[in-house]
């Protein structure tokens, strides 16, 4: 029996992932050997110093900082009292300066009163996987209809945040002569490789009826049936939002298909929510009468702005359990001085972030805009 009270230390010591541990400043406390081997740097080089004192130097999937407090999964964990449930994929910079992707998992730690005094991280090198990733982030990326027209009347912006290497959003927008724009913003349920698969599906139904869109209801009638035919009964469907602007005649017609409303922001900084019926694409061919798919045309005036997002954006909960909703990412836009100031995603994220509870946001969000211009 004395042989089996190990010590934690030796526990964590003889783990395959790596483990470090740090106190609440970040300092880190304790060092694993394979933290050295996945990584490069010793016991020695790290003891004592702050995790984000130019030693890993985590980044995201898209090159960004998350040393930052608001981004770091341990920061997060610690202030939150949250344990990942998933690991997170973040790329760490070896002693030699390689760049290493790592599977990361984060977890807060307690004192006997409950207090949280530090956090736990384990990771581990994923190169291989990453490698399939990638190779399909280049599929979808080239399969996927992002180029965006340029026209002095509507401008078009458009901000995309993967929750993984791949995500399951989709945006496109399409000139059908020289007045009219089509788009189309599609959130298919869920995210990673089985959601990007179908939002691969999604551009090639995008290309074959886009012209339909001279009256978005049977735009998404039509695809509304493709996708039941593609889902079959698979439980999985697509939230969407699809219409057309006329720069000529300053109107917007749309349909709305289980998606958010669409925001309307006048340039004194106004926000209307349109009103936005119909299922989500993939559910039934058979949709009753009230829920069918409606057309709706609104005018637009000289410096309004059109927004269109997907629910990552505002399906955010914070520790009393609290959703955000669309009235609280209509609050964040306004403190971040919306639309007299440029959407900043930078600031959008971190704010989103400030209210949830999580150590990181929980979906792809999509963000479309198109401003007019008389």
């Amino acid at each position: 029996m004395k042989d089996l009270l190990i010590s934690a230390e030796n526990i964590l010591e003889s783990l395959s992932e790596g483990v470090y541990v740090c106190d609440r400043d970040r300092r880190i406390v304790f060092w694993s050997k394979s933290s050295e081997r996945i990584t490069g740097w010793s016991a020695e080089d790290v003891m004592g110093r702050a995790c984000h004192e130019d030693i890993l130097c985590h980044e995201d999937k898209d090159g960004h900082r998350l040393c930052g407090k608001e981004h770091c999964p341990l920061h997060r964990s610690m202030i939150t009292g949250v344990t990942s449930t998933t690991p997170i994929i973040v790329f760490a910079r070896s002693k030699d300066g390689r760049r290493i992707p790592m599977q990361v998992t984060t977890a807060p730690l307690y004192d006997k009163s409950g207090q949280v005094i530090g956090g736990i991280e384990t990771f581990r090198d994923v190169s291989p996987m990453l490698v399939d990733l990638e190779r399909a982030k280049r599929i979808q990326t080239q399969s996927l209809d992002h180029e965006l027209p340029e026209d002095p009347r509507v401008r078009f912006t458009s901000f995309y945040m993967a929750l993984d290497i791949v995500g399951g959003d989709y945006y496109a927008v399409k000139a059908l002569n020289d007045d009219r724009y089509a788009f189309f913003l599609a959130d298919m349920e869920g995210h990673g490789v089985a959601a990007a698969l179908y939002t691969m599906h999604l551009g090639m139904l995008w290309q074959r009826h886009h012209a339909l869109l001279e009256n978005p209801a049977e735009f998404a009638a039509t695809i509304n049936k493709e996708l039941v035919g593609v889902f079959g009964d698979i439980n999985t469907f697509a939230a969407a939002t699809c219409g057309v602007i006329d720069a000529r005649d300053a109107s917007l017609c749309y349909a709305g298909a289980g998606g958010p409303p669409p925001l309307i922001v006048d340039d004194k900084g106004n926000f209307k929510k349109l009103p936005s019926s119909g299922l989500p694409f993939g559910f039934t061919e058979d949709i009753p009468e009230s829920a069918a798919y409606q057309a709706q045309t609104v005018p637009l005036a000289s410096g309004d702005a059109i927004l269109m997002f997907s629910d990552g954006a505002f399906e955010i909960h914070n520790a009393n359990d609290e959703i955000l909703g669309v009235d609280g990412f209509i609050s964040i836009l306004k403190e971040l001085n919306y639309p007299q100031e440029p959407l900043n995603m930078t600031a959008l994220e971190e704010a989103l972030l400030k209210f949830s509870n999580d150590i990181r946001l929980q979906d792809d969000i999509t963000i479309l805009e198109a401003r007019y211009i008389a």
